[in-house]
Order: structure tokens, then sequence, then C-alpha cells
């Protein structure tokens, strides 16, 4: 009886360790024939193909990109792009793949997927634009200077730019496959001015300046001297205003609103019609400033000294002759 209930208590105690002995079931492996990035991992382990191929590829992917343009060399490190190359993704991708394609006559399941990456696209783009300003030259517009007695033109420049959305999109294919060069040489292309030396000529086809110190009015045409006349500027206490301007408004025998200024006299406040002996603005007007603007005098004996309330006097036929030579809007510099 008692060899009976040893026995029994025996194999009762030795039934847990028994069962605790069992086997675990093997890891699931991925099937035969599936590769990632061209590298073979059927017949493993999840683990043990994330092994492989960060073994494999970890050390390349995590290289600097290089872009070289017009002497300059911009580094851009993979953590600076927020990359980050996952290989048990990887592995669980070519695992999918694998198990979603029917087997060949070989048994082997032929697939071969991509790495799995993710990576801040805006950072790229920043990148790019940061290559770019490196290297930029920008593009420089002609420009006029306008001088009483000469047109000043500066030559434009054409500038160098890279394309930074397709560098963008360059340094984002790379950074995606481990066997590519990590070197880009980016090519600049031309940028042309928006104004060139000739549209200055074009853009500003008539100029007018008034040289305050000589008594002289001159009219420029497509930038060269057209015409120069004699002219009488404002009195002391009522100096011709100085600026550049434009001309704003013209007229043929101009009525004369006579400003609230007592030089205007028995005129004050009123308005004189044009054509009239009594109206002081003779032939023609061509309106500048704040009242002020070119006209002719009948008083001719006035013009190379300082004698108007501001304007610009001229002989009447030197105005008539200068009326359809200047358009509205054409630019005046008073000096």
């Amino acid at each position: 009886m008692r060899r009976a209930l040893l026995a029994l208590l025996v194999t009762f105690l030795a039934a847990p360790a028994a069962a605790g002995a069992q086997t675990p079931p093997a890891e699931p492996r991925i099937p035969p024939g599936a590769k990632a990035g061209g590298q073979d991992v059927g017949n493993l382990t999840l683990e043990e193909a994330a092994a492989k191929l960060d073994g494999v590829f970890g050390k390349a992917m995590r290289r600097s990109v290089e872009v070289r343009v017009a002497g300059e060399r911009v580094r851009a490190p993979m953590k600076q792009l927020d990359l980050v190359f996952d290989p048990l993704r990887t592995a669980r991708r070519a695992n999918i793949a694998a198990r979603a394609v029917a087997p060949g006559p070989d048994g082997t399941h032929a697939v071969d997927v991509q790495l799995y990456t993710t990576w801040s696209a805006e950072k790229v783009k920043a990148f790019a634009r940061k290559v770019d300003r490196r290297s930029r030259v920008e593009a420089r517009d002609a420009r006029l200077r306008i001088t009483l007695t000469r047109m000043i033109r500066r030559k434009a420049r054409t500038g160098w730019s890279i394309d930074a959305g397709a560098l963008a999109d360059s340094v984002t294919r790379i950074i995606q496959d481990p066997a590519s060069v990590r070197l880009i040489r980016a090519e600049r292309k031309r940028v042309r001015a928006k104004v060139s030396r000739r549209d200055l000529a074009r853009r500003n086809p008539t100029v007018v300046t008034i040289d305050r110190s000589n008594f002289r009015l001159r009219v420029f045409k497509r930038l060269k001297l057209s015409k120069s006349y004699g002219i009488a500027v404002g009195a002391p206490g009522y100096e011709t205003p100085t600026g550049q301007y434009s001309i704003t408004n013209k007229a043929v025998n101009p009525a004369w609103s006579a400003p609230d200024q007592p030089w205007a006299g028995a005129y004050r406040n009123e308005v004189v019609e044009g054509g009239s002996a009594e109206n002081p603005l003779k032939a023609r007007w061509l309106g500048i400033v704040n009242g002020v603007g070119i006209h002719g005098t009948a008083a001719e004996y006035s013009i190379g000294t300082q004698a108007s309330h501001g304007c610009i006097r001229m002989r009447v036929a030197d105005v008539i002759d200068l009326y359809p030579r200047v358009p509205v809007g054409a630019p005046v510099l008073i000096r």
C-alpha cells in the first residue's frame, strides 16, 4: 500500500515538471524567396531578418547627403532630415508581401519590398532652399538715375539659381536608397532680370529736368537730350519746389484760379478765364505739384531769373513747342 501511494505521489510531482519542459512553438519564418532592398530574408524569423537588414543597410542609411554647387558644399545629416530606417518593419513588410503571393514551382515567394523609412518632407525642402540661398546670385534689374543733364543707366545683372524643388525630389529619392551615391552635383540656371537696360528707354520715353540754378528746362527722349529751353523759376520766398515729380495734367489756354494769397491782388480767390490778357498763365499749362506747373509768360524778360511765385515760366513760343513733346505722367526732376 505504501509503495502504491509513493508511486502515485512521484507521478503527481513529476507531471508539472514534464509539462513545463514542453518545447514552445517555433517562431514563424518569412516565406522563402522574400527579399527586402534586394537582400534575401526568406526562411528567417522577423527578428533575424531585422538584424540582417540593419547590419547590411543601417550604416549606409545613416550617411549624410552632400550637395555641391558653384564651389559650395552643403551637407545634410539624416538626423537633420528626421530620417529613420526601421529594419523590423521592413522585415514585417517582406513577410506580409511574401504571404500574399502564391509560391512558384520551386516553392519560393518572389517578392522584393522597399526598405521602411520615414523622413520629414518639410525639412528636406528646407535643406534644398538652404542650398539655393548659399549658391544663389540674385538677378538685378537695370536702373535709371535721373540727373539734370543726363540719364545714367545701371546695367542689369543676370542671376543664378538652382531649382530647389527638383533638388528636394532628388534628395528624397536618394535617402530611401542605401545603394545610391549620396552626392548631388546641382546645376544653377540663369535667372534673367525683369528690367533690362533697353527696357529703361521704353519705360521712360520722355523725361523732363528743371535746373533752377542755370534756368534750364531739358527734355530727354528715350534717355537722350532732345530739347533745352530757358526758364524763370520761383523768386526768394516762393522757391520752386525740388524733388522728383511727374506731369499731372495739361491744358491749352488754361484758366487761372488765383490763390488766396496777398500777391494775387485784386484777383485773389478769383478765376480768370483762359486766353484773357489778365491771365498770367499764357498759352499752355503742364501741372506738376501743389499748383506749381510750367506755363508761358507775357514777361519774357524774366526768363533767366528768379521771378515767379513757384511756377516755371517759359517764353510763349517755347511752351507751345514743349507742350506736345511731354505727355501726362512723364517724370520731372527739379533741382
